[in-house]
């Protein structure tokens, strides 16, 4: 059997999922790859030089089902789980769908409750294991005028840090990485025109992922990447409501689906 620590990692095949892939295989990591798209999973395994690959889309019940089973196999442990698969809506609330929005939700939160619930158990009894939920900075706010993602956010930095707090004693570690705007395909492929955004503003996913993991190692239950968005975290947690209410009414809504 391998000695070598696996790592499941969601949202396995592109932007900061993809990133976390490369640097844990090159950590020396086996993984896990799990995204819908088969043909992009066995393109991902096989640029890490081989990978166990899992199709599953999240936001189902059986997609759900068949990756929880896949942390919770006692032959087969998981000792890293990155909760990276979401999404976002383009369509602000009041013209939004009940349909729509209750997809969101069970792929920003109620996937990452499962999964997480799905990995603790067996990290807990091992006495390691860690858990990375990604999130965003739009969770610290109501920063997109309309837009149910900061909230599902929200709640995924929420729960990271309290689930941190009540098994970090057990050994086991769970983070929130909570970064802003990040290069990856997803603005061009949702056709969401990211052209004024001012270049500074633009992180890198291996910068953010190795940001994270080494937060993670450090003991933190919440990380986020660069000093300018810690800084914008600062703002919006202490600046007056009502001026972050209207920053956040200025700005530009640019939203869409993600699998980050």
């Amino acid at each position: 059997m391998s000695q070598r620590q696996v790592a499941l990692v969601t949202g396995a095949t592109s932007g900061i999922g993809a990133a976390f892939a490369r640097e844990l295989a090159a950590e020396g990591h086996d993984l896990v790859l799990v995204a819908r798209d088969r043909a992009r999973l066995d393109a991902m395994a096989a640029e890490l030089g081989g990978a166990e690959v899992l199709p599953a889309d999240l936001s189902t019940p059986d997609g759900c089902d068949l990756v929880a089973a896949r942390l919770a196999d006692p032959e087969r442990p998981v000792d890293v789980l990155v909760n990276n698969a979401g999404m976002s809506l383009n369509t602000p609330f009041p013209r939004s769908s009940v349909e729509r929005e209750e997809l969101l939700l069970r792929l920003n939160v109620h996937a990452v409750m499962r999964l997480t619930l799905a990995a603790l158990p067996a990290m807990t009894a091992r006495g390691r294991g860690d858990i990375v939920n990604v999130s965003s900075v739009a969770g610290f706010s109501a920063m997109m005028p309309g837009s149910t993602y900061p909230a599902s956010k929200a709640w995924v930095t929420n729960f990271s840090e309290s689930t941190g707090q009540l098994v970090r004693a057990k050994g086991v570690r769970v983070m929130a990485l909570c970064p802003g705007y990040v290069r990856t395909e997803f603005h061009q492929r949702a056709g969401i025109d990211m052209s004024k955004t001012p270049p500074w503003l633009w992180l890198d996913a291996g910068r953010v992922v190795r940001d994270g993991l080494r937060d993670l190692r450090k003991g933190k239950l919440v990380s986020v990447p660069d000093w300018k968005y810690k800084m914008v975290v600062f703002g919006v947690r202490h600046a007056p409501r009502g001026l972050v209410r209207r920053v956040a009414g200025g700005t530009r809504r640019r939203i869409g689906r993600d699998d980050h």
